[in-house]
């Protein structure tokens, strides 16, 4: 059913002229006739009568005009669920507890007005795929891994450097030090169960292991956070790396320690991924906010992979 010609008859009702129709809805008068002449063959019926006081409803008009202001109504409604800033903001985030999140956190804090849906995706080429087909506005991700560069018509932007810390059990040994430097770290079982081979955090690990000649290890199931943290808490050979912005809850006893890593200080580099033309007005709130509140990138006495980047 033509909705405009639908438009058209209730507006015919409510004015109850042909001419006042028209100018109400800026067209000729020609054309509201034509609608509703078109309306009424689409219904097999006729909708109004000529009348020296204008035009009329007929039974069968009268009938059709309430069931008539529903269908407006739900198309208006339909058109506001999806114009640009009405439906909420969907951002992609690796996990709850994570420095992505921690940043989408500030961000509703900052303008707790603007509706948020945060869900989180497995790999990057499935936040790529969202991110193209319109099911999410943004993904949190690190860019570009090597040889899998972003489709020209997503865009991104380097928004934070996450600093790397060494996680570890009480008998440990590095638990008693203040920070760590990357070459103290060699010859030390540093267990990473979450690393999958084709993200770009596995190609993140891969490339530090080259550089700085680091043993870590990606064996047995990746049980969760809590089962990794057990694990290192009783396990004085085993440390791992964590997230300077991640927030992990264990048991007082557990007695971890979380020790600065410096001379470099690796540094995982976050960005924000969205589609060149997504016109929802909020991504650019939210792409404005994180420029404000992260710090520059790159710092001295930092290390990054060659393939990150600022773009």
């Amino acid at each position: 059913m033509d909705l405009e010609a639908v438009r058209t008859f209730v507006a015919v009702a409510e004015t109850g002229r042909f001419q006042k129709a028209a100018a109400d809805l800026a067209i000729t008068q020609q054309a509201v006739s034509k609608r509703i002449a078109a309306l009424e063959r689409s219904l097999g019926v006729r909708l109004y009568t000529r009348a020296p006081r204008g035009a009329e409803l007929t039974i069968d008009g009268q009938a059709f005009l309430p069931h008539a202001r529903e269908l407006l109504r739900v198309a208006d409604r339909a058109s506001a669920s999806v114009r640009p800033g009405r439906r909420p903001l969907r951002v992609d985030v690796l996990a709850s507890r994570s420095a992505q999140s921690n940043l989408m956190r500030g961000f509703h804090r900052a303008h707790p007005e603007i509706d948020l849906d945060v869900l989180m995706l497995f790999d990057i080429e499935s936040a790529v795929a969202a991110i193209r087909s319109g099911t999410i506005d943004a993904s949190f991700r690190a860019v570009a891994a090597p040889g899998r560069p972003l489709p020209e018509d997503i865009a991104s932007v380097r928004v934070l450097d996450e600093p790397l810390q060494l996680l570890t059990g009480p008998a440990h040994a590095l638990a008693g030090a203040r920070s760590v430097t990357v070459a103290q770290l060699t010859g030390h079982r540093i267990w990473m169960p979450g690393i999958a081979p084709g993200t770009e955090w596995g190609a993140y690990y891969d490339d530090l292991v080259a550089e700085f000649g680091l043993t870590i290890e990606a064996t047995g199931p990746n049980f969760g956070s809590d089962a990794l943290l057990d694990t290192i808490a009783d396990t004085p050979a085993l440390a791992t790396f964590m997230g300077e912005h991640t927030r992990l809850i264990w048991p007082a006893g557990h007695g971890l320690r979380r020790i600065p890593v410096t001379d470099p200080t690796p540094v995982y580099p976050h960005s924000l991924l969205w589609r060149r033309d997504n016109p929802h007005p909020a991504l650019a709130t939210l792409r404005a906010h994180l420029a404000a509140a992260t710090g520059g990138h790159d710092a001295a006495g930092t290390w990054a992979p060659g393939w990150a980047t600022s773009r």
